[in-house]
């Protein structure tokens, strides 16, 4: 058995599309069925500390119900939707250190055979490249990406987990943030976008966490003045006095646990951003982990999810 999948990078909300290849044995064998499962690699904070294990977050049934003959070769091609808020693992070609796998299993007469594991890749939705390049544009840096097990209260978040991009805020924003979390739950419809800062402490007063959140369609990725409207966003948060919690136990609501709709302002149309800023700030991606490192980690993952 092995699973190949077609193209590079997808899209949250896309197709994921390949081909199963299935070579027979030395005697030929019932074909029950053919699953895939999305897997995640997901940070979870709890009593006893942190730790990390493997999530699966869809499955699919992508064949089966076949006799494969005797040394028989068969190509199972298969097309499956991605959720919507599958995690984003690149930005720009530049790996974000985010860990998603494609595991195949074969139901072979009442027997379940996983031996193929394969890395996918993401890429950002229009929207979500447009927020993230704007990031870039106004001077913020990339300190680090990883998936929390929770939920972010008052959201439409579905999967168990949700991504959380930390982010070096610009110099216009240091005097009042020491560092600013990003996190996108995208829908067929926008995007929510959920921001959150760790407030610094003045001389009469310590310092908390603030949240807010904003919507954005779609449609929008190629409209707005994404330099304002997210400048707009991160000047909101900064004034946004509500203090939050800290992350939540393994298993209960993660740490986001509030929301504010912002205003949603147009801007003078921009056409297709140019990237470079998005471009600078993947550079800083995984606090200066190289491709080859996320490579060698990835592989570490799928054979610690084998064992």
């Amino acid at each position: 058995m092995d699973t190949v999948l077609d193209g590079a990078a997808v899209v949250p909300g896309g197709v994921l599309s390949g081909r199963v290849l299935l070579r027979g044995g030395s005697t030929a064998v019932e074909v029950g069925h053919i699953g895939l499962d999305l897997l995640a690699r997901v940070e979870a904070e709890h009593e006893q500390g942190e730790s990390e294990g493997a999530v699966v977050f869809e499955r699919f049934t992508v064949g089966g119900g076949f006799r494969l003959g005797a040394e028989e070769e068969r190509d199972v091609p298969f097309g499956v939707p991605l959720p919507w808020e599958t995690p984003v693992t690149e930005l720009y070609g530049q790996p974000l250190g985010i860990v998603l796998g494609v595991r195949t299993e074969v139901g072979v007469a009442g027997a379940r055979d996983t031996g193929d594991l394969d890395p996918l890749t993401v890429r950002p939705l229009p929207a979500q490249e447009a927020v993230l390049e704007a990031l870039g544009q106004l001077g913020c840096g990339l300190r680090s990406a990883d998936l929390e097990y929770g939920r972010i209260g008052g959201t439409g978040q579905r999967l168990p987990f949700y991504q959380e991009v930390e982010l070096i805020p610009a110099p216009r924003y240091a005097h009042a943030v020491s560092e600013i979390e990003l996190t996108f739950l995208a829908s067929p419809t926008g995007l929510e976008v959920v921001l959150e800062a760790d407030k610094r402490g003045g001389p009469f007063s310590s310092g908390h966490d603030t949240l807010t959140r904003f919507t954005v369609r779609h449609e929008d990725a190629h409209t707005l003045d994404w330099n304002s409207e997210v400048d707009g966003w991160i000047r909101q948060l900064i004034t946004h006095r509500a203090a939050y919690g800290t992350h939540a136990a393994y298993g209960h609501e993660g740490h986001h646990g509030g929301q504010h709709d912002g205003p949603h302002r147009s801007g003078p149309g921009l056409g297709t951003a140019v990237g470079a800023g998005a471009a600078g700030l993947a550079l800083g991606v995984v606090g200066g982990m190289v491709a080859a490192e996320v490579v060698d980690e990835i592989g570490d993952f799928f054979e610690g999810d084998e064992a």
